[in-house]
Formats: C-alpha cells, structure tokens, sequence
C-alpha cells in the first residue's frame, strides 16, 4: 500500500501550514531561509494548496485526482464535495474520533485490523464511512493501554457530525460534515482551478 512518508514537520514547515495537528510542528518555521519569502505564479499558489491538502489526509497524487474527478460529478460545489469525501474516509475519521494520536497511527491501526466498521473489520484506509455507520475499536484491541487512553481522554476530537461512546469505545458518523465544521486551513477553490487546467 502506498503511503506518504519523510519527517512531518519538515513537511509542514515546507508548506507552511501545520497539517499534521502537532502542535510542535511549526516550531522552526522562519529559522533560515523562508521559502515564504518567495513570490509564486497563480499556478504555483494552486500548486502548493493542492498539496496542503494531499498533506492533511495523506493521500497519494494518483488516489487524489479520483476523489477530484469524483467531486466535480457530485451535484454540489465541487470543493466542498471534495473536503467531505476526505473527510469521511475511515483512517480520518478514527483520527477525528480520537482513537489515534495521528492520521499516520490511525492508518496503521486500520491495516492492522484494530478497527472495526458496523462490528466488521475493515483494513482499508480509504474506506469510505456512510452516515449511520458505528466505528469500534477491536474487543482485543481495547486492552492496549494507547489505544484505551487516547479514545478515553482526548477530548479535543469533537465534531458536531461525530458522536462517541465511551463504553464500547466507538464512535458515529450521524451526519455529513458542514464545510465550515472541517478544521482544516484549505482554499478549495483554487484547488478545483489547479485541476480544471489538467484534467
């Protein structure tokens, strides 16, 4: 399976934006030289929003024009439609619930089995969660000491489109998210521009 990989922070320092939630990531940002400081084209503004948002869901180029090409079928605005299909895939969404510290740690709890959708496991990443559906972690998985306290005491993972159960360490997808509800510093528009001049 494909994956993003190299240092995160070097990575949100390059793009400057904080895309991985780490709140020590954007620490050095300014120390030497600042690619900040140079001017971009239109193309290379386009350019770099595009891969903030690859950044935040890391999702690979190849995997991202399909949700592109997706959304611009969808009958609403096209970024939009683009923001909630990343939104709602599984690996995010474990994340969002707080099962995981990380979009990279969720990933690996899912292609490892710990993840399970509506009491079935799922070891896709890019599943995509519908609304209704009940994401639990594992029975086995629940006597990892991790895994156990990030869902127990991160409270900071709620999202009025997601509710959690403590008790049985799952967490619901009750609604598709408003756009403004997505915590992400994204113009979508210019990344809809960048690809309606490639595709």
């Amino acid at each position: 399976m494909a994956r993003m990989k190299g240092p995160r922070f070097k990575k949100c320092r390059r793009l400057g934006l904080n895309t991985c939630g780490h709140p020590n990531a954007m620490k050095r940002a300014g120390n030497g030289q600042s690619r900040e400081n140079r001017k971009l084209s239109s193309y290379g503004i386009q350019l770099l929003e595009k891969q903030r948002l690859r950044a935040y869901y890391e999702v690979m180029e190849k995997q991202f024009r399909r949700y592109v090409k997706a959304a611009i079928k969808d009958s609403e605005t096209t970024g939009d439609s683009l923001i909630k299909r990343l939104e709602c895939r599984l690996d995010n969404l474990v994340y969002r619930m707080g099962f995981s510290s990380s979009i990279r740690q969720s990933r690996q709890m899912v292609v490892h089995g710990h993840i399970l959708v509506n009491g079935k496991k799922v070891d896709r990443p890019s599943f995509s969660v519908s609304v209704g559906d009940v994401i639990s972690l594992r029975e086995k998985s629940r006597k990892n000491e991790m895994f156990r306290d990030n869902f127990l005491n991160n409270v900071s993972f709620l999202y009025p489109y997601i509710t959690k159960n403590g008790t049985d360490f799952s967490g619901k997808l009750v609604r598709l998210p408003e756009r403004s509800e997505i915590p992400i510093e994204i113009d979508d528009h210019l990344i809809v521009e960048f690809y309606s001049k490639i595709m």
